[in-house]
């Protein structure tokens, strides 16, 4: 939380860049002050301590901001998208696909039901959102989400009608959520040289092969038992394939620095393929646990036939990215912090904090570059004295 309330005051220049999206003034207020109070250093960021640390009395218009007010959700997650490459976008960046839980109570908001939530390890009732990462030299910061609605929703559609979710919303897995934000990055031409994810979606054959037929370059972990077609047509688990190679192939390697020191494990990897297909490589990767060997961990990988061993572990290990997006989005931006129960309004907050996280991150970017110019401040923290109460 160091200097959040310093960076705050270029907040307003910030939301110029996607103030058009509010066809009228009150919803453009009410989501700058919504910005402001996901960058306010506050315990729980909820409608009424936003709306407190604003100067109104009552979380009505923060309410409607979300629920009922006319503007562009998607638009403005497009606004951030372009932000974010602006800020730390790199040729070299990293794409990541995963999800997060948002533990509630209740049975009605959109989506929620009893499952398996990483978040918390466990089974709980909750929401489960995708999400699309871009890590870059420069920094990380998420730039699109889904909200993953179960069957037991979609097939029921009065109760989705109760909770904002429309005819049009059929049910989609994590992995076609993926599909859709991997396709809008291309689309808007995101500057990046790899996507990685996960087994939970690494070891979707469908995704790999959609990934080569757009020229996407991959490294995503996969299951010990999945396989792989090798040339001649032969297919082979990944776990028989790294256990023929010989010692001298497993290389000691960092996948950078985390919270404890520098990520050493040992790496392999085997080529899957003798024949390159234009001008790519097809390999089966492996990180072995220095202190557990019998600890290993697989990847299947696609990319540049020029691509050594180290290329692919530093996007191997680049993954952990997204879950730093995540703890920072959820601790600073208030990114679980919501109390909303229509789908329209999941959305809406979901897109504004990882606007204030991507701010964020666009501001200590600037700082970590020495000379650099610190980020606009065209404007300060936006007075309480001048807020309405309404």
């Amino acid at each position: 939380m160091e200097q959040v309330e310093s960076w705050s005051e270029g907040i307003a220049g910030f939301h110029a860049r996607f103030a058009h999206r509010f066809g009228r003034s009150e919803p453009r207020e009410r989501a700058l002050d919504y910005l402001t109070g996901l960058l306010a250093p506050l315990e729980k960021k909820n409608a009424w301590t936003m709306a407190e640390q604003v100067g109104q009395l009552r979380p009505d218009g923060v309410q409607r901001l979300l629920n009922h007010s006319e503007w562009d959700e998607n638009a403005v997650r497009d606004d951030l998208r372009d932000y974010v490459v602006e800020t730390i976008g790199d040729k070299s960046a990293v794409l990541i696909g995963d999800d997060t839980g948002f533990l509630k109570k209740g049975t009605k908001s959109a989506g929620v039901q009893r499952q398996y939530s990483g978040t918390a390890g466990r089974t709980e009732n909750c929401q489960i959102g995708t999400f699309l990462a871009y890590a870059s030299p420069q920094g990380r910061a998420l730039i699109d989400r889904e909200l993953y609605v179960p069957v037991s929703w979609t097939e029921d559609r009065e109760r989705c009608q109760a909770s904002g979710i429309g005819d049009e919303v059929a049910f989609a897995t994590k992995n076609e959520h993926f599909r859709w934000m991997l396709q809008r990055a291309l689309d808007a031409g995101v500057p990046f040289a790899w996507v990685t994810a996960d087994e939970a979606y690494g070891q979707v054959k469908h995704l790999r092969s959609w990934l080569e037929e757009r020229g996407v370059a991959y490294v995503l972990a996969t299951k010990v038992n999945d396989t792989v077609v090798t040339l001649g047509g032969k297919e082979f688990r990944v776990d028989a394939l790294v256990a023929a190679l010989p010692r001298q192939r497993w290389k000691r390697l960092s996948g950078g620095a985390g919270s404890h020191g520098e990520r050493i494990h040992d790496w392999a990897r085997v080529p899957v393929r003798d024949e390159w297909e234009n001008g790519s490589g097809h390999w089966v990767l492996a990180r072995r646990s220095v202190g557990k060997p019998s600890e290993i961990a697989y990847y299947v990988c696609c990319g540049p036939v020029t691509s050594r061993l180290k290329d692919l572990v530093r996007v191997a290990a680049a993954r952990w990215a997204v879950e730093e997006c995540f703890q920072s989005a959820k601790g600073e931006c208030g990114l679980d912090h919501y109390q909303v129960r229509l789908y329209r309004a999941w959305y809406r907050h979901i897109t504004l904090a990882m606007a204030a996280h991507a701010y964020l991150t666009a501001v200590r970017a600037a700082e970590a570059i020495k000379g650099a110019p610190r980020m606009p401040s065209t404007t300060s923290y936006p007075s309480a004295s001048r807020r309405s109460a309404g």
